[in-house]
């Protein structure tokens, strides 16, 4: 009998080292799952914040950025009209070549309040004997508010209301006779199947430096050519912004700019965001270190008061 329960307890001892051995392994697995999860989700977590810090980054810059930056160039063709009815064969046109300009696109002004433009009107015009003998050409170019006021110019004083209106004159290129013989049979082909054409194209700076007014704002641009027997194929108005300081750097450096804006917003909100949780546990934390100094000082005063009326009930019955 010693023999056998000798070796039931030896077959036993294996059995429960082995049973201990399976615990202690589903033990570290659950441990080893559990801790998985959890930096998996911490991971998930930081991730889901980086990226919400990155999108709104982005945001603000972009809001930023198109806010900010005014329109860098506008370009609309121009449409010419004029008088025909007139009674002297000497003239073709009986008025200017006189075009209105709209400078209002989707409702909303081209030109931005302080910004400085440059306005050039460029000419296709043909090399013909007429534009030949016309010599220098004028042009007049004046702007005006949306009530029909004219808007003030950019050498007036502060507060006057003069016209914004610029002169500025112009013509062909001078080419001898020879020269554009020799050029027409050069480009003889060319002019034959329509390639090319035998025109001059002219680019007349109309302003140089033109800022709008923010009380009277330019709403149209009325162009006039001060001359009757002028020929034009097409033409076609030209506005570029002059970009200086902070406008010019966005400009120019798209690519940088936008790196730092956005890493500069990103910086400023991560700072914002550890912050605001450094906050929130250490409200945590001393949240119930108050209630147990509290809960110390009531539990110390009903001992007082417990021993005050203990004194009290001792005391009574001597007197």
């Amino acid at each position: 009998m010693g023999k056998k329960s000798d070796m039931r307890s030896g077959d036993g001892e294996p059995s429960a080292q082995m049973f201990g051995a399976l615990l202690g392994l589903q033990d570290a697995v659950v441990t080893w799952m559990s801790r998985t999860r959890q930096r998996v989700i911490q991971g998930f977590t930081v991730f889901s914040i980086v990226f919400l810090l990155l999108w709104i980054s982005a945001f603000l810059y972009g809001s930023f950025y198109y806010s900010y930056m005014p329109m860098a160039a506008f370009s609309t063709p121009v449409h010419y009209h004029y008088r025909t009815d007139c009674e002297s064969p000497a003239s073709f046109l009986c008025s200017y070549p006189m075009a209105n300009i709209s400078l209002m696109r989707n409702k909303k002004h081209v030109l931005t309040f302080g910004q400085a433009y440059q306005m050039s009107l460029q000419l296709d015009m043909p090399d013909s004997p007429t534009n030949q003998e016309l010599g220098m050409l004028m042009i007049k170019t004046t702007c005006f508010s949306g009530k029909g006021g004219q808007v003030a110019s950019s050498a007036r004083s502060a507060r006057q209301l003069l016209s914004a209106s610029s002169s500025r004159f112009s013509m062909l290129r001078y080419r001898s006779e020879l020269l554009r013989s020799l050029s027409t049979l050069l480009f003889l082909p060319a002019f034959l199947t329509g390639v090319s054409e035998q025109k001059q194209v002219l680019e007349v700076e109309l302003f140089s430096d033109y800022t709008d007014d923010p009380y009277l704002p330019s709403v149209t641009a009325v162009i006039e050519i001060l001359s009757n027997k002028v020929q034009i194929y097409s033409s076609q108005l030209n506005i570029h912004a002059h970009f200086t300081g902070i406008r010019y750097l966005l400009f120019n450096f798209p690519l940088l700019s936008a790196l730092v804006g956005m890493s500069s917003n990103f910086v400023f909100l991560s700072l914002l965001f550890v912050l605001s949780y450094v906050k929130l546990l250490l409200k945590e934390d001393w949240a119930p270190v108050q209630l147990r100094t509290d809960g110390g000082r009531n539990i110390n005063q009903e001992d007082h008061s417990n021993a005050a009326g203990g004194t009290a009930e001792l005391v009574g019955p001597r007197m």
